[in-house]
């Protein structure tokens, strides 16, 4: 293992795709927290996997099609989400949809890969991104995405916190809980789908779940929970960033080991007295 002097750290800082990842980092670590906090409030965990297979069939799609390969994993995650909203309501939940969508949607991809005579490995690698090789447009995808989440968030903050905290006192307080659980899958499938692409299946949890998952142990309310999820995020996807790095490492593991570590501290705060 090769550890950069600090010398050689500040000439890495100077170069344009590092810079551009540290924003990009930046960017959905500020935004992309709170979709995790709506996910760890709806028990919808499952919805990650199902939208990396629907985001490969949207891809597989697009270039059988010659389309914009990540706009149409963007719109069949949009869509999918919007289909899967009306069983949100059931007492099973979503994940036996999310599952049956996850099964037939990687099955469809390679299906549609076959046809167009694409090799899998240059669809899986579009889907497969590194925050390394973030492009421009990239960066304008997620900031637009994350203005969607924070927008949401801003905009129905009071209905999210019933509807996360109990479906059925939202409904009695007047909430109307199908078109804000259609809003929110849909935002949701979006801001997973741009993640994968933008940072590679492995730290999507890095930015989502992981902070989340701490920011309850530590946040009393739905205000709270989205600040501390966003503080672990932007803490913890920095400094795994640096130690990236310094240490010459893959930046997926590394993120999720520095943001898993902080959650872990959280469940230990979490136990004491």
């Amino acid at each position: 293992m090769t550890i950069l002097t600090f010398e050689q750290f500040t000439e890495l800082l100077q170069l344009l795709p590092v810079q551009r990842a540290v924003f990009a980092i930046l960017i959905a670590s500020v935004a992309m927290p709170i979709v995790g906090v709506f996910i760890v409030g709806l028990n919808i965990m499952s919805v990650r996997f199902a939208m990396m297979h629907v985001a490969l069939l949207g891809i597989a799609i697009g270039l059988l099609l010659g389309l914009d390969p990540t706009l149409c994993g963007l719109v069949l995650c949009a869509l999918a989400g919007a289909a899967t909203a009306p069983l949100a309501g059931r007492p099973a939940g979503l994940s036996g949809p999310h599952g049956f969508l996850m099964t037939m949607a990687i099955a469809a991809a390679l299906f549609v890969l076959s046809l167009s005579g694409v090799n899998a490995n240059g669809a899986f690698e579009l889907l497969w991104g590194s925050i390394l090789a973030t492009r421009n447009s990239d960066v304008v995808m997620i900031a637009v995405i994350s203005l969607l989440v924070l927008g949401l968030y801003v905009w129905q903050r009071r209905s999210l916190g019933l509807l996360l905290f109990d479906r059925e006192i939202a409904l009695c307080s007047g909430v109307n809980v199908e078109r804000l659980t259609l809003i929110l899958l849909v935002v949701i499938a979006l801001a997973v789908a741009a993640s994968v692409r933008l940072t590679g299946a492995l730290l999507v949890d890095s930015i989502t779940l992981l902070p989340a998952l701490g920011a309850r142990n530590l946040g009393t309310s739905l205000s709270s929970c989205v600040r501390w999820a966003i503080v672990l995020a932007v803490v913890g996807n920095l400094l795994g960033f640096v130690l990236t790095l310094f240490f010459n490492q893959p930046p997926g593991p590394m993120l999720v080991l520095t943001v898993g570590g902080l959650t872990l501290l959280t469940y230990l705060k979490h136990r004491s007295p």
